[in-house]
């Protein structure tokens, strides 16, 4: 910041470089020289011209001592120009108009200080030490902000990538459950995968916002977890449940939900799974929720859910082509399916449920889970 030059006595000491506008050379020779004893550098300008000519060719200036009543440029008229264009130089004004006034204007247009002609050595000096301070003061006030602003936003990226690192984290463990279930129950293989492939399919058709997609799809994907906490007995009977234990069945929407409740990073998730069952006419379980008191999550993956049922092969009839699914969801439009989202899923084309079909179950061929390879012997 600035020139250093060396006292015999007092050592290395700044020398920073000031400017000295005034149109009497005699007045300009007086003050260079009381500001040179005490070792700072100065360069001088006839006038207001003169001093913005030698501003914009570049030469640097730590501080300008200019007068007031100037010929052509006066020391307002300089003082504006500086300040729009080297805002960071403080500006000092000299005057021998002795009007309060005057020196208030000078402020107001961006002046630092002012000084009344005649002035002392010291009192020149004071001023000159003040202005140079404060203008320290707050070129390092900015690299300290500049610099804060640099760690916020490397702290904020490293939070970032902590984040998506846990979040992946997240999402293994989310395909160990998933793969867990798949090992308990036969029919579940792929399912989950597939159902949540769709469920953001019709989510982003909706233009729902990316991070309520992330909690809609944890909830699809889990919505069946509850299941392991169900008897083998009866998740793998091989015929028709009896009564009893289709009302045990039916408790796996509030067993899951319990089961994600206790997870921070699922609890919105789990309200899906809680309501994964429910019909958009009340007549679903367990709590018998209607219309819009079913989560919006729970709502779309209910389309999802049995459009995957219908084009999926179970024991008791062969897989159903994608229209059939779709001629069956409108038809329960209103009854068991939210209408306005069955006319988002009906305008959206049929190959893209075969495409997304296709890709999972390639993903399942290729990369068998451990539940897939325990299920065929391996």
């Amino acid at each position: 910041m600035g020139y250093y030059a060396v006292d015999s006595k007092l050592g290395i000491m700044p020398s920073e470089r000031i400017l000295v506008v005034d149109d009497e050379d005699s007045i300009r020779e007086i003050v260079s020289s009381m500001l040179a004893s005490a070792n700072y550098q100065c360069r001088q300008a006839a006038s207001g011209l003169e001093a913005l000519a030698l501003l914009d060719s570049g030469e640097e200036f730590e501080l300008m001592l200019s007068d007031l009543m100037m010929a052509g440029m006066d020391g307002i008229g300089l003082l504006e120009k500086t300040k729009e264009r080297y805002p960071d130089m403080p500006v000092v004004m000299v005057t021998a108009v002795h009007d309060i006034s005057v020196a208030l204007t000078a402020i107001r247009n961006g002046a630092y200080d002012y000084l009344l002609k005649p002035f002392e050595r010291e009192q020149l000096l004071n001023t000159v030490r003040r202005a140079l301070e404060n203008r320290r003061l707050k070129l390092e006030n900015r690299a300290y902000q500049t610099n804060l602003e640099a760690l916020v936003a490397q702290r904020t990226e490293q939070l970032r990538q902590a984040l998506g690192e846990l979040e992946k984290s997240y999402d293994i463990t989310l395909e160990a459950l998933g793969d867990a279930l798949d090992l308990r129950d036969a029919e579940t293989e792929g399912h989950s995968k597939r159902v949540t492939a769709y469920t953001i399919a019709i989510a982003r058709a909706m233009q729902i916002p990316k991070e309520h997609i992330a909690v809609i799809a944890r909830g699809a994907f889990l919505h069946d977890i509850g299941k392991m906490a169900i008897p083998d007995a009866i998740l793998r009977k091989p015929g028709a449940l009896s009564p009893d234990e289709v009302t045990i069945m039916k408790e796996h929407a509030f067993l899951g939900y319990k089961m994600l409740l206790k997870i921070p990073f699922l609890q919105e998730a789990s309200e899906i799974v809680y309501a994964h069952q429910e019909k958009y006419d009340g007549s679903g379980y367990p709590r018998g929720l209607k219309g819009d008191q079913i989560p919006l999550g729970a709502r779309i993956f209910s389309i999802a859910d049995t459009l995957d049922a219908i084009t999926s092969d179970r024991p008791y009839r062969p897989a159903r082509p994608f229209h059939a699914a779709k001629k069956e969801i409108q038809d329960w439009s209103g009854r068991q399916f939210d209408p306005e989202i069955v006319k988002i899923y009906n305008e959206m084309p049929e190959k893209l449920w075969a495409d997304l079909r296709r890709q999972i179950d390639a993903q399942i061929h290729n990369f068998p889970t451990y539940a897939s390879g325990a299920k065929s012997g391996q």
